[in-house]
């Protein structure tokens, strides 16, 4: 009787061992790809003049979102994506965080990378932070990452590292390293162009990896966002852009592109590929300052208008029960942490209360998407810091309120906001730069971009049908309106105090040579 229980206490005590393994086996891998300013009609597949060839193809056999959204600006599309939560509940619903600024996500939010950490994940991070670092405790390893290689601040030089910012309080101009490797300054870099470094690391960690833990990587690269800077031999191919800037952008893009191209195979080479899903968004509009378009969506980034928030994105993994198709389905990127918490076996509960949802099932099954309303922003402190064309000639509808007939709606129509609902989405005082820019390549005197209708205070669309927000149909539609702004004016009782404070002039980071915490 001894010797059988010996032997079921070794049995049992095999399974017990080997448990762990099992279930990580379970749990994919999860490499999120985060690319900057990349506009809507930049890739490939959106019939683009520029070469996409690695992102064509991984979206092609995997499921391509044609109706997601995210914030038209860095920091809230960070922010959402690591919170899951609107940014009106994180006090974070104006602007970004510029390098000066002391505050960050709140210390409060659970963010992505813990959730996945308690999930039995390690967790990586290479690229662009952009949430918050006047304090160790916002950095990166502080709030989730098992590593960390990359910059704190919105942008920088792509080859020296170094990002120039005004310091007011200080009246100077400081240029400093912004570039780090987990908490240490990185500073044997120099010359290395940012989209070959950051995904040199991203690959270095793939090869890495224990292929018998869960890997969570996190790439939020530098590309395509401004200063226009690529190697030539990325432009050579498209000698055939008359125009400078849209010439290196096109070549930026080829570069971003590559690099996704050479993390896919490094996971390939892995053995890591056919139980890893891979995510790719880019964080807002293009800039078309900055050589980027969003045609023919009308806008571009720091706007409410399509070509600010919609956003090239595509899943690809071979654990997709649908691959090779396209959704249609209403997808935010603040889905994301409810989503890949979901695939990773972890939990919620310990979370604020999150504004995403949970669509695996709508990307790998085609299932109805279980959002039917998106809170695009309220921010009463809006201003577009980029110029506008005609811009004040229009502007002056939207800044009327007691002459338009929703003055009694309850919510403030002059304030900057937007919500979408089903097929509607309903805008309210000056959304952003409202203009439709021609296709590139076009000639801008026959498509006459610049020949817009005033803007009114209360404006609405019917995206299905139209998603060039060409038509506007508030007149047509009154009870409509009335229920959007009804649901503005609920989402706006919720929201928290905008957190924007004036700049530290103790950021200066003239006495360290980096950008990075001072407080």
């Amino acid at each position: 009787m001894d010797k059988t229980l010996s032997v079921y206490s070794l049995i049992i005590a095999a399974i017990l061992r080997s448990f762990p393994a099992v279930l990580a086996a379970q749990q994919p891998h999860i490499v999120f790809v985060l690319a900057d300013d990349f506009g809507w009609y930049d890739v490939g597949y959106h019939s683009s003049e520029i070469s996409t060839p690695n992102l064509d193809k991984l979206s092609a056999g995997g499921v391509r979102l044609e109706n997601y959204y995210v914030q038209p600006l860095c920091t809230p599309s960070r922010n959402q994506l690591m919170t899951g939560r609107y940014q009106i509940h994180t006090g974070m619903q104006h602007q970004i965080i510029w390098p000066c600024q002391p505050y960050c996500v709140p210390l409060e939010e659970k963010l992505l990378p813990q959730l996945m950490k308690e999930a039995g994940y390690a967790t990586h991070m290479v690229g662009k932070w952009h949430l918050g670092m006047y304090k160790k405790d916002c950095l990166p390893t502080r709030r989730g990452f098992d590593t960390y290689f990359g910059y704190l601040t919105g942008s920088e030089d792509y080859f020296t590292h170094t990002r120039c910012s005004p310091i007011p309080a200080l009246n100077l101009t400081r240029c400093a390293l912004d570039l780090r490797d987990g908490e240490e300054v990185a500073s044997g870099y120099k010359g290395v162009y940012s989209t070959e470094l950051l995904s040199q690391r991203a690959t270095s960690i793939i090869e890495k990896h224990d292929s018998t833990k869960p890997l969570f990587l996190y790439a939020a690269l530098q590309a395509v966002h401004s200063p226009l800077q690529v190697p030539e031999r990325y432009v050579a191919p498209y000698s055939f852009i008359k125009d400078h800037q849209r010439r290196l952008y096109a070549g930026m893009v080829s570069a971003m592109d590559e690099a996704v191209g050479n993390i896919t195979l490094a996971l390939q080479q892995g053995g890591l590929w056919n139980n890893t899903i891979l995510v790719f968004s880019t964080d807002n509009g293009g800039q078309t300052l900055c050589g980027g378009s969003n045609w023919p969506l009308r806008g571009r980034k720091w706007s409410l208008w399509e070509g600010g928030i919609r956003a090239v994105g595509f899943v690809a993994s071979p654990l997709l029960k649908q691959p090779g198709t396209i959704s249609h389905e209403l997808i935010h990127i603040s889905d994301w942490l409810p989503t890949l918490v979901g695939l990773a076996g972890g939990s919620t509960n310990a979370t604020n209360p999150l504004d995403g949802f949970n669509v695996w099932n709508t990307i790998s099954k085609g299932f109805a998407s279980p959002r039917l309303e998106l809170l695009h922003n309220i921010d009463p402190l809006y201003n577009d810091i980029a110029p506008c064309p005609g811009m004040e000639r229009r502007l002056s509808l939207a800044q009327v309120v007691s002459r338009g007939s929703w003055a009694k709606s309850g919510f403030n129509v002059s304030i900057h906001a937007a919500i979408r609902s089903s097929n509607w989405k309903l805008l309210t005082g000056y959304p952003g730069c409202d203009i439709w820019f021609p296709r590139p390549g076009d000639n801008s005197s026959e498509s006459s971009p610049y020949e817009v209708d005033p803007l009114k205070s209360v404006m609405l669309f019917d995206i299905e049908k139209d998603p060039e927000e060409r038509n506007e149909v508030s007149n047509q539609f009154p009870t409509v309106v009335e229920y959007l702004l009804s649901r503005l004016h609920q989402h706006q009782k919720s929201a928290l105090p905008i957190n924007f404070p004036a700049d530290d002039p103790r950021c200066d980071p003239g006495p360290t040579g980096a950008w990075g915490p001072w407080a």
